[in-house]
């Protein structure tokens, strides 16, 4: 029976010339009939990729010139004489590097993602699933890891507006002490005593940083209140002319001493506040220079400073002339309580 079958299906039949010139003819009308579309889905696709890549070709290069420009400004100002001492060329050339990388990466993204996105929508692709997926999952990873991006944003701001830099003392509030690296997550200080702290950048409050500007040196000098205040003042104004001739405290200092006059008035002792503008993080060790010179100023001139000095003795006024008398006893008076309790009691009257 299998024979027979074979026998009466026969041979598969060649497909004729009339069938592939109709298949070719079909074909051909087909791509003449959307050859159109394709060629304007192609020059679409590629007028977009080329307008993206020379638009951040030139972006990138803005950037670049930006930062330049900003480091020229830092060696312009360094190169002045006090350059050195108000500006970090080597900290802002790093701050400036940090912000460009910043800067060109958010600007590729933005451009290439946004051509992209055209890109799908000259395929006529809907975009509308795609976009809320998106939105769903950037949602998502906001509230999953919100502490991490509000560390990243925060580190960015700090950057950008130099809020403190490598090498700076600062107060973080949960930590202080000097930078030794910024991150855009986490900023590492090293402590007094040598510890290092990890502090997340979105955990800072608020930022005192002692090395930026200018610092102040206060020193208050208590003297006695009968002191003569033109001599005191004569003599704190030659010690701060002195000390800003002086090196290294000639660079240190950035102002005159000044004195700023008399800060409290006591019965047993008058202050005197002096201050003067320093270096950023000098003014400690210009306090204790002043002290110190202060003191031997002083010592020279014949001002004494209270509890500088030992009590003065007084001159001795001789013996006491009431030391031998003894003092007055309440039993002298015969009228007074105590005689009358002691006084003995009188015997009774025998009379009748």
């Amino acid at each position: 029976m299998f024979l027979s079958v074979l026998a009466a299906a026969g041979p598969s039949a060649p497909p004729s010339i009339q069938d592939a010139q109709e298949k070719a003819e079909n074909a051909a009308g087909w791509v003449e009939e959307n050859w159109s579309t394709w060629l304007a889905i192609g020059l679409r696709v590629l007028l977009i990729l080329v307008i993206a890549t020379v638009l951040r070709h030139l972006v990138r290069k803005a950037i670049t010139k930006l930062i330049e420009r900003m480091n020229r400004t830092v060696q312009a100002v360094d190169g002045t004489a006090l350059g050195g001492l108000l500006v970090n060329a080597e900290r802002r050339r790093q701050r400036s590097e940090a912000i460009g990388s910043v800067l060109r990466s958010v600007a590729s993204f933005v451009i290439l993602g946004t051509a992209a996105l055209m890109i799908l929508g000259a395929f006529e692709i809907d975009l509308a699933p795609l976009l809320a997926s998106a939105g769903v999952a950037g949602v998502a990873l906001g509230f999953g890891a919100r502490n991490l991006v509000t560390d990243f944003l925060s580190g960015v701001f700090m950057i950008i507006e130099d809020q403190y830099g490598v090498g700076d003392s600062i107060d973080a509030g949960v930590a202080s002490g000097e930078v030794i690296e910024v991150g855009l997550r986490v900023t590492k200080l090293r402590g007094d005593n040598g510890e290092i702290w990890y502090v997340r950048n979105g955990e800072v409050k608020r930022i005192g940083n002692l090395s930026q500007g200018w610092a102040t040196a206060l020193v208050d000098v208590t003297v006695r209140p009968d002191e003569d205040l033109d001599k005191v003042k004569a003599t704190l104004v030659e010690v701060g002319e002195q000390m800003a001739k002086d090196e290294p405290w000639n660079e240190r200092l950035w102002g005159p001493v000044e004195v700023l006059g008399l800060d409290a008035v006591y019965l047993d002792s008058m202050v005197v506040r002096i201050s003067a503008k320093t270096m950023p993080g000098k003014g400690l060790g210009v306090e204790r220079e002043l002290r110190w010179r202060i003191k031997r100023a002083f010592d020279a001139a014949g001002i004494r400073i209270v509890g500088g000095a030992g009590p003065v003795a007084e001159e001795d006024a001789g013996p006491d002339p009431a030391a031998g008398v003894a003092a007055p006893s309440a039993y002298a008076s015969p009228t007074s309580p105590q005689s009358v309790a002691t006084a003995p009691i009188p015997p009774p009257s025998m009379s009748k």
